[in-house]
């Protein structure tokens, strides 16, 4: 596959597509390098060990899941209208991932499991862009958030059932969106100043 030099992204990619085939259990190094028709060393020359790779693997795919939070994040806008529009890109990132390949998400879900680092990064980054919302909001005096950062933390405490992998078989329900507005619409309320 390779006519020159091998890269961690091309690496990444054949990663993922040996996750697909064999899932989290029997993807090997091996299988990886077979893929990219080189020689196993030559993906330890870039990822050290399985779990390296399966951790690297793991980051790209958050990553690339919640790209459209980068968007929200950029705009200008109303403090609630920015809040309902990002926890909304959450939920259809992670919505999209579980239902559009649901073998890949439930891949993904063994390997986010095994990377608590990976994991406690993506979090404390997403909790970090919705303390970024809600600072700027309550500095503009339009949501009551005194504790920006303990805000943040509830919001998205409150509303798991919208992203947490652990609730992905109900995505799918026919009342999901309006459950996902009323949710908003509450947090929304007790947001607003006084």
């Amino acid at each position: 596959m390779t006519d020159g030099i091998l890269t961690p992204e091309q690496i990444l990619a054949a990663a993922q597509d040996v996750l697909r085939r064999y899932g989290p259990a029997k993807a090997t190094v091996v299988d990886v390098a077979r893929a990219l028709g080189v020689s196993h060393g030559s993906v330890y020359r870039h990822f050290p060990s399985k779990t390296a790779l399966r951790e690297a693997v793991t980051q790209r795919w958050l990553e690339q899941s919640h790209a459209g939070l980068a968007v929200v994040m950029a705009a200008d806008g109303p403090a609630e209208t920015r809040l309902r529009d990002w926890l909304r890109a959450l939920f259809a990132a992670k919505r999209a991932k579980a239902l559009d390949d649901p073998e890949l998400f439930a891949t993904y879900t063994v390997l986010v499991n095994e990377s608590s680092a990976v994991v406690e990064r993506h979090l404390a980054d997403l909790t970090g862009q919705l303390q970024e919302i809600i600072a700027t909001g309550a500095a503009r005096g339009e949501l009551a958030a005194p504790d920006p950062a303990a805000t943040a933390r509830a919001v998205f405490h409150a509303t798991a059932r919208f992203h947490d992998p652990a609730h992905a078989a109900a995505w799918d329900d026919p009342g999901v969106e309006r459950d996902f507005d009323a949710l908003c619409d509450l947090l929304m309320l007790g947001l607003r100043p006084r």
